[in-house]
């Protein structure tokens, strides 16, 4: 037995922001002290790392639970369920419903509970809780739903990844750029077909590993230090993603016994363009190959990195059709796979 996806969903907040929008802010350093250059070459730098032109932010009237809630819907519909019929909904998020103009994070009740009631499901069996994983928390939340489901807890689980990253970031630090908000949701299920997922690697590295993301005070020394924001040691979680992402990716594989020649699509957490292509050469590099073209599809281009949500994002995009260049068919194999806050990696093979 396996289990399978059978909705997708996803919302892309309409509030769009480019990256000439930051030509105005005041970056500093890490110190306090300003940069030596303008902001022009600050992203223009920016840019060519990351490969971000646009990012998405969460309407002001809109909260991370909000956009889940969207999301779901279109799963729901695209799953063609009844909604009363899902045992477990499991919402993988980090830092809560962070309200338009405030710091304070919000996570009670549950943002699971929270899309429950907006869903308006009756039925007390369907179990709604939280995780916390970083940006793997959506294949972290899969991976809970096949343990759940191939043990009989549970027949139908919907999987659920949302953040606004754009209300917990310090405007002060470039990295601010990076950062984005969205929601996607998967509803899985048993299948007797020959697709599904067919083998998974996940890992917590929490040694010196574990305070590369972190929450800080921003980088403006005239702002209230007790005020944390989100803040990460990118070098060493690009040097961190380099050497365990694609080793995690090829136990992965080597697991299910599928070969890699076989593999259409390699969906990766967008983080940062440069990283995921250098850990796809890296993987392929493992079998003595080199990557074929288009099998990584991005979308970190003009949706940015929003975290939980970009993996399921990119599966409902390609599944649609609307990224270029791309498209996924009957019997393709996919390799997804994440890393993040913690430091977590993780992955799974799917059989589409």
């Amino acid at each position: 037995m396996k289990i399978k996806i059978i909705g997708i969903g996803s919302y892309i907040p309409t509030q769009e922001v480019s990256n000439t929008d930051f030509g105005d802010h005041v970056f500093l350093n890490e110190d306090g002290t300003p940069f030596g250059y303008p902001n022009e070459v600050v992203i223009k730098k920016f840019k060519g790392i990351t490969g971000i032109e646009n990012r998405r932010y969460a309407e002001d009237q809109h909260t991370s639970s909000d956009l889940a809630f969207f999301a779901s819907e279109k799963a729901l519909e695209n799953a063609k369920i009844d909604r009363e019929t899902l045992d477990y909904i499991i919402y993988a998020h980090n830092f809560g419903d962070v309200k338009a103009g405030t710091h304070q994070t919000d996570i009670l009740p549950s943002l699971a509970t929270r899309v429950k009631n907006k869903l308006g499901i009756k039925n007390p069996k369907c179990v709604a809780y939280d995780i916390i994983f970083g940006c793997p928390g959506w294949i972290e939340g899969v991976l809970q739903a096949n343990a759940f489901i191939k043990s009989g807890m549970a027949k139908r689980v919907m999987v659920i990844g949302s953040e606004t990253l754009s209300r917990v970031v310090d405007d002060h630090d470039r990295d601010s750029m990076i950062y984005s908000d969205g929601a996607g949701v998967s509803i899985l299920e048993a299948s007797d077909d020959e697709a599904g997922l067919l083998s998974y690697e996940s890992a917590t590295f929490a040694t010196d590993e574990a305070n590369y993301l972190f929450f800080g005070k921003s980088y403006n020394p005239d702002l209230d230090p007790d005020i944390k924001y989100i803040k990460m040691y990118g070098r060493k979680i690009y040097e961190f993603a380099l050497s365990q992402v694609p080793c995690a990716m090829k136990s992965c594989l080597d697991k299910s016994g599928i070969s890699i020649d076989e593999v259409k699509k390699i969906l990766i957490h967008q983080a940062n363009e440069k990283m995921d292509e250098a850990i796809i050469a890296r993987f392929y590099k493992l079998y003595g190959k080199t990557p074929p073209e288009n099998i990584m599809p991005m979308c970190i281009h003009d949706l940015g990195n929003s975290s939980v949500a970009t993996v399921p994002t990119l599966y409902d995009l390609l599944i649609q059709g609307k990224l270029e260049n791309h498209e996924i068919n009957k019997g393709d194999v996919v390799i997804f796979a994440s890393v993040g806050a913690g430091m977590n990696v993780n992955a799974f093979v799917y059989r589409y």
